[in-house]
């Protein structure tokens, strides 16, 4: 095979990995959107009851679950794996959160049960708050890399015949104010909603929980990586929320 041959094959197959992982995480956070606005009313799943607790919870816990396992060095590992090049490993971790995603708000079968649903003017205010809580969301992703967040990064370096160039720390725009602004954004979104469902509080209380502590593992993956620069940047940004952090003692060097 020839040289051309081998560089246009590689471009075509990283295009349609690309293809392929942004359309799912279209389809992911479109389904996401639309089903957590209704407190997963509206979700298509149609388990018989009681045997649906068991397949929502299934469905609940997916995502956390291997989202956090295959972030570990042997999670990483079997990314690098799946599909033809390993530089693929980013997209393909983008492209199963899609999936997991759509698989959940798709199929979630619902409890019929509304415990509370907004009127007249508080509508109109959850409704703002809800989009205003998937902007929050979408600027702290275009933040922190958005090649590395959407999957893009992978796929574009193999089409360009590189290795991935991951982004730097962030510490601008929302990261200034706090350290984990993706994990607090994705939080807002799973309370803004205008109907609250016992669905809707399962899932907001369970990735609330995951999305206040999962972060840590990811903090101490960025100490190994940053060191110093890192712990500097922890010790003048809140973790989670932008609460003021306390002055340095006498003797202490301010974080820079």
């Amino acid at each position: 095979m020839s040289v051309s041959m081998t560089s246009s094959r590689r471009i075509t197959i990283a295009l349609a990995w690309g293809a392929a992982c942004h359309g799912a995480f279209a389809i992911g956070v479109g389904l996401m959107i639309y089903h957590l606005f209704f407190g997963l009313l509206q979700s298509w799943g149609a388990v018989p009851w009681p045997w649906a607790i068991g397949a929502n919870l299934a469905l609940l816990t997916q995502f956390p679950l291997a989202h956090s396992l295959l972030l570990t060095p042997r999670g990483r590992k079997i990314l690098a794996l799946i599909g033809p090049d390993e530089r693929l490993a980013t997209t393909n971790y983008a492209l199963i959160a899609s999936l997991q995603l759509a698989l959940l708000f798709a199929f979630w079968t619902p409890s019929g049960v509304i415990l509370w649903q907004a009127e007249g003017a508080l509508f109109w205010t959850m409704c703002a708050a809800y989009a205003v809580a998937w902007g929050y969301l979408m600027l702290a992703i275009l933040q922190s890399g958005v090649q590395l967040q959407s999957g893009m990064l992978g796929w574009l370096a193999m089409a360009r015949g590189r290795d991935p160039q991951f982004p730097d720390l962030p510490t601008h725009g929302l990261y200034r104010v706090t350290r984990q602004p993706i994990y607090l954004g994705f939080a807002l979104t799973l309370w803004t909603m205008p109907t609250y469902t016992p669905d809707q509080l399962a899932l907001a209380v369970l990735w609330t929980a995951y999305c206040a502590l999962a972060p840590r593992h990811k903090e101490a993956r960025f100490e190994k990586i940053y060191g110093d620069r890192f712990r500097a940047y922890r010790q003048r940004v809140p973790y989670w929320l932008p609460f003021p952090r306390k002055a340095p003692q006498d003797g202490e060097t301010p974080a820079q």
